[in-house]
């Protein structure tokens, strides 16, 4: 369990008020911690506490539960977790136990998990509505149903079940798709060792390296700095490129080809997500330069949208017109700018949106539209800038010198008072820039 600091129980325990106080006086709140995950057999996949959960307990323990209660007098902010077992910790390490919760977390009370079948029950009566992630952990689910139902089955004696299941990501995910000064200056940091990882990368690239080595150069740099992946990193040499998810990492860049990784890093639970591309032997081809450009130009425009009270899907609309006059004066489309845009020919060579919100999670949580229309940017609001072009390898409807080329430039931003900063700013993004880290 990573130490809170008596400043960060702060900010834990304010948000759980403010949590609770958008619930409102009848409801209660249920949180599970994330479960464990097998990955082979009788060896498990490196545990990652749920969002929700960690945002409103800073605590990284499995088998866990939080449970608030809006007007308790007893207490309205209840952990559930595992006890000390000095036998099991000598295995998998130390545990905070109900005791050693409290004070670390700033809770009111704590039990053990092992008593949350005979405590739960309790808590529901009484209460009016049930702020829950349905379906999202389908074995909780089943335990929830049933502590509910002990509770239906004692109404003749008196017992009054709630009458109402809310999703909890209505008042939640609103919360979090604005970010505190501490959330700011986390994602600051998980964004300068996102930085230095992919100048480390772009430093060793040399034709012949596999895209496996360069993973390792932008994860080593993560896991120096105490952070980790905030998602499977991407890299792809040539045509590889070319596919937005690609996985495999394992062949090799040759000369004259291009490299575009995908990676960021989580720190203290907040991601960055950075992409860059940049040629294995240091210097751009025309074709290459002439798509690289043309990327920058519409990233450039769309972070020209980025400040208060514009949609945010302008940027994405601004990406895509700049994107759509480059390719038409290039010679890969044809027609009107009105008509590529209109009709979506663009989206040949560009598949995806220009961006996504950004937070403990790397796709983070919050609404884009708001009663049918774009929502608009507000102070606080951090999401990528992220436009691209990709080129199949086999797409013989173009000239055989652009074929084959995928390049995409990711940036993380955050939406000020008067207008955006770049979390990611230092960088190297353009062809000169890039060009002279790495002769460098």
């Amino acid at each position: 369990m990573r130490p809170v600091t008596a400043q960060w129980r702060q900010v834990l325990a304010r948000r759980r008020r403010q949590l609770m106080q958008a619930a409102g006086d009848g409801a209660i709140l249920v949180l599970p911690a994330a479960p464990e995950r097998i990955r082979s057999r009788d060896t498990h996949y490196p545990y990652r506490q749920d969002s929700d959960f960690w945002y409103l307990t800073g605590c990284d323990e499995p088998e866990a539960v939080l449970v608030l209660v809006p007007g308790r007098r007893h207490g309205e902010a209840i952990l559930f977790c595992r006890e000390r077992d000095p036998e099991r910790e000598g295995w998998d390490g130390p545990r905070l136990g109900p005791e050693g919760a409290v004070e670390a977390l700033g809770l009111d009370d704590a039990y053990p998990i092992a008593d949350i079948d005979d405590i739960l029950p309790g808590l529901l009566e009484g209460r009016r509505r049930v702020h829950y992630h349905l379906g999202r952990d389908p074995d909780f689910d089943l335990k929830l149903i049933g502590w509910l139902n002990r509770v239906r089955a004692q109404v003749r004696q008196g017992a009054q079940p709630p009458q109402e299941f809310l999703e909890l990501g209505h008042l939640l995910d609103e919360m979090r798709l604005f970010k505190s000064a501490d959330e700011i200056a986390l994602m600051q940091k998980a964004a300068d060792i996102s930085v230095e990882a992919h100048r480390a990368a772009m430093r060793a690239a040399r034709p012949g390296i596999h895209e496996y080595e360069l993973q390792a150069e932008v994860e080593r740099v993560f896991r120096r700095h105490g952070a980790e992946p905030a998602y499977a990193s991407i890299v792809g040499a040539g045509a590889n490129a070319c596919i937005l998810h690609y996985r495999a990492n394992a062949a090799k860049a040759r000369a004259g080809e291009l490299v575009l990784i995908d990676a960021g890093a989580e720190y203290r639970g907040y991601a960055s997500d950075i992409t860059r591309t940049f040629p294995v032997g240091g210097r751009f081809s025309r074709e290459q330069r002439a798509l690289h450009d043309l990327v920058c130009r519409a990233q450039a425009a769309a972070l020209a949208q980025a400040r208060p009270g514009v949609p945010y899907e302008a940027g994405h609309a601004a990406a895509v017109r700049t994107l759509s006059d480059g390719l038409l004066s290039l010679g890969l489309l044809q027609g009107s700018l009105e008509a590529v845009v209109a009709n979506g020919d663009y989206k040949r060579f560009y598949r995806h949106k220009t961006g996504h919100w950004l937070g403990l999670d790397v796709h983070d949580v919050g609404e884009y539209r708001i009663d049918g229309a774009s929502r608009l940017l507000e102070p606080g609001m951090v999401f990528t800038i992220e436009p691209g072009l990709y080129i199949p390898a086999d797409d013989a409807t173009v000239p055989a010198k652009w074929r084959g080329i995928g390049i995409r430039i990711e940036d993380d931003v955050l939406v000020t008072r008067d207008g955006h900063r770049v979390l990611t700013g230092g960088l190297e993004r353009s062809a000169d820039e890039v060009e002279a880290l790495m002769a460098g």
